[in-house]
C-alpha cells in the first residue's frame, strides 16, 4: 500500500516555492505565469494566490478550448482571486485553414499550435523577466530534460517550481487545501487541451498520451519553441 504523503513535507515544498517567487518580485522582476487550468494546475495557482494576486495568469483562448475549461478558469479566478488574462491569436479561427479548406489542427497541428499558443505569448515574454511555468518532469521526455531555471526567448527566465512534483503530490496538495478538480476529469479526461486534440485517458502510462492521439506530436510548442535559441 502506498504511504500517505506527509502534509508538513508538502507545505514545506510549497513554502519554498512561495519564498522563491517573492524573491523574484523583491528583486524588481516583472513576473507572470501561464496555466492550462487543469486539475494539475491547482497547486501552483494556489501558491501564486499566496504570493501576489496581481501576478498575471495567462491562458491561450484558442477558440478550441472545452467550455468546461473556460468555466473552470473563471471559477478559479473568482475563488482564488487570480488575475486571469486570456490571450487570443492574431489569426481568426475561420482563417486557420489549409489550401484544401481543412482546419489546421487536422492538417498541420504544429502550425495550429504556433498560431494559437506560441505566437500570442511571445509579446508577454518580451514584456516580462520571469515566466513561472508549471511543467513536471514526469509529463514528457522534453520536460524531464528541463532544469528548475533556464532561459526562455526574448531574455526572459523560465522558472519551473513543480518540476519534481508528481500526480500523487498534486492530489494530496489539493486535498490538503480543499481545491477542486477540473469537471471533466471524473469522465476520464486527465490531460486536457484543445477539444479537437484531446482524448480520454486510456491504457497504462502517462496521461498525456491522450493528447494529439495518432499524431507524431507530444508538445504544443510553449515548452520547445519558447526556450532560449542558445539553449
Amino acid at each position: 500500500m502506498a504511504q500517505l504523503l506527509d502534509s508538513r513535507d508538502l507545505d514545506a515544498k510549497a513554502d519554498a516555492i512561495v519564498k522563491r517567487m517573492h524573491a523574484y518580485l523583491d528583486a524588481g522582476n516583472r513576473v507572470f505565469t501561464t496555466s492550462s487550468f487543469q486539475t494539475q494546475s491547482l497547486p501552483l495557482l494556489h501558491m501564486i494566490s499566496r504570493v501576489n494576486r496581481d501576478i498575471p495568469v495567462y491562458y491561450t483562448s484558442t477558440g478550441f478550448l472545452f467550455p468546461d475549461t473556460i468555466r473552470f478558469a473563471e471559477q478559479l479566478a473568482d475563488t482564488l482571486k487570480l488575475n486571469v488574462v486570456a490571450l487570443r491569436p492574431d489569426v481568426p479561427k475561420i482563417k486557420q485553414m489549409d489550401r484544401a479548406g481543412r482546419l489546421l489542427y487536422a492538417s498541420d497541428p504544429d502550425y495550429c499550435c504556433y498560431l494559437n499558443k506560441v505566437q500570442p505569448l511571445e509579446p508577454v515574454l518580451q514584456a516580462n523577466d520571469v515566466w513561472i511555468n508549471g511543467v513536471r518532469s514526469d509529463q514528457s521526455d522534453v520536460r524531464a530534460a528541463m532544469q528548475q531555471e533556464e532561459p526562455a526567448r526574448h531574455g526572459c527566465l523560465r522558472y519551473h517550481p513543480m518540476l519534481d512534483w508528481d500526480a500523487r503530490s498534486v492530489f494530496y496538495y489539493r486535498r490538503l487545501h480543499d481545491l477542486p478538480e477540473h469537471p471533466m476529469e471524473a469522465s476520464g479526461y486527465l490531460s486536457i487541451g484543445c477539444e479537437p486534440c484531446t482524448s480520454k485517458a486510456f491504457g497504462e502510462g502517462n496521461a498525456r498520451n491522450a493528447r494529439w492521439f495518432g499524431m507524431n506530436k507530444t508538445e504544443c510548442g510553449l515548452n520547445t519553441t519558447l526556450v532560449s535559441e542558445s539553449h
